[in-house]
């Protein structure tokens, strides 16, 4: 078996039976990864981010607004003041900017970000657009996501305030209210954003829905 090359086998491998170099390189780049450190961490959803963050400082000015209006109208005793006058004193006398700041915080590194995230999830784990697809993203959005936020939010809150100490009472008194008072307002919501509103544009239209929530979020928090 003299002259035998190729391992002994007395003819040579055709081009295409042998595996080229380049062919290995690239089996071996789909292993690592492309770099040898698997998949990248998905970037910081900023857009997301930045627009929660807009949209819940714009619910606690309003809501900070219109406690001081109807302060200032009761402590006018029922005189005529004029509107202006009463809007201008309201947002530039003694506007709370801590509130504002912890508020625009939570919008930009919890709610933007965790929200994004979910409504991803929800896609990814039930695509289509079928009946039961959609009841099943809109019942995890309200057990799931609601009970998320609501808990996240009320220990931010406290956290920012040196609260956390009250927290417990904060959510046996406030916790479950806020929940079910959500419902009504999230469910309809839920519906059409999964139903209608096109992938690309959940997040926006659900942002700008939040401006209402975060309104009534934001008042309460204050009391």
């Amino acid at each position: 078996m003299h002259g035998l090359g190729n391992g002994g086998l007395p003819w040579k491998l055709p081009a295409w039976g042998r595996p080229s170099p380049r062919r290995r390189c690239k089996r071996s780049d789909a292993v690592d990864g492309g770099g040898g450190g698997g998949k990248s961490p998905a970037p910081f959803p900023f857009k997301q981010a930045a627009t929660a963050a807009s949209l819940v400082l714009a619910g606690d000015t309003i809501a900070q607004v219109s406690s001081r209006v109807k302060a200032l109208r009761a402590a006018s005793d029922g005189s005529d003041v004029p509107s202006s006058k009463i809007v201008s004193s309201a947002v530039w006398s003694n506007h709370d900017w801590l509130r504002a700041l912890r508020m625009a915080s939570y919008g930009f590194l919890l709610y933007g970000p965790g929200s994004y995230a979910w409504y991803q999830l929800l896609d990814r784990s039930l695509p289509g657009q079928t009946f039961v697809n959609l009841s099943a993203k809109v019942v995890l959005n309200q057990i799931v996501l609601g009970p998320c936020v609501i808990a996240v939010v009320f220990a931010w809150n406290n956290l920012w305030q040196g609260q956390l100490s009250q927290l417990p009472k904060k959510y046996q008194k406030d916790a479950l209210p806020t929940l079910f008072y959500g419902f009504r307002f999230w469910i309809p919501v839920s519906v059409l954003n999964f139903s209608v509103i096109p992938l690309q544009t959940r997040v926006a239209f659900m942002s700008t829905c939040s401006i209402f929530w975060n309104f009534y979020l934001s008042s309460t928090l204050s009391k």
